[in-house]
């Protein structure tokens, strides 16, 4: 599929996430976590920012990811959890993300359940990044995870179930696990893949 102009990938978005209900899933003990998606404006087209975790952090250490993080019971609703995460995390204002739409929540075999916030950045601004939390912060084009040639899957399995887990290698990063469902969902709701 031939990528659209930024303005006209932005509305294809909204209208796309407009007419989607997103799966919510109601697991006990397990932990409600909301993360973001943010897609920012490079211009010519959208790039997915990601951040690596460092070494230190309690959980997915050195993994690639979105910003976010585990419901704080001062959060209204799960938008709220992943704008105050991304602010956390990288110091972009609530202000500079335009929260477009929710993506089907996703059990990780690591006990959460992730409810993805797609989020349009039209202007990314200077990054203070919690160097607790982040060791690097990097984009990648939508139309990377486009690419069938650029993504793999294999079948694994967790809890006694085999589960089907894809990977992209960008050269420097490999993107796997619960953050390679996500782009996945989001591009198959877009019907991109």
């Amino acid at each position: 599929m031939q990528m659209l102009q930024p303005h006209h990938f932005k509305q294809f978005l909204i209208d796309s996430l407009s007419r989607t209900s997103p799966r919510a899933l109601a697991v006990p003990n397990l932990q409600r976590a909301g993360v973001l998606v943010p897609l920012v404006n490079a211009g010519e087209h959208y790039n997915f920012l990601f951040t690596k975790r460092t070494e230190i952090v309690d959980t997915h250490k050195g993994q690639v990811s979105f910003p976010g993080g585990v419901t704080d019971p001062m959060d209204s609703d799960i938008r709220d959890t992943a704008l105050r995460e991304v602010w956390e995390e990288l110091g972009i204002a609530r202000s500079a993300v335009e929260a477009i739409g929710l993506l089907d929540d996703l059990q990780t075999p690591t006990g959460f359940i992730i409810t993805p916030v797609v989020g349009v950045i039209e202007n990314l601004p200077a990054l203070t990044i919690n160097v607790h939390e982040v060791a690097e912060v990097f984009q990648v084009p939508v139309g990377f995870f486009v690419d069938p040639a650029n993504g793999r899957s294999e079948l694994r399995v967790f809890d006694g179930k085999q589960r089907e887990v894809w990977s992209y290698d960008t050269g420097t990063h490999v993107i796997w696990g619960a953050t390679a469902m996500i782009i996945r969902s989001l591009l198959s709701t877009l019907r991109m893949i």
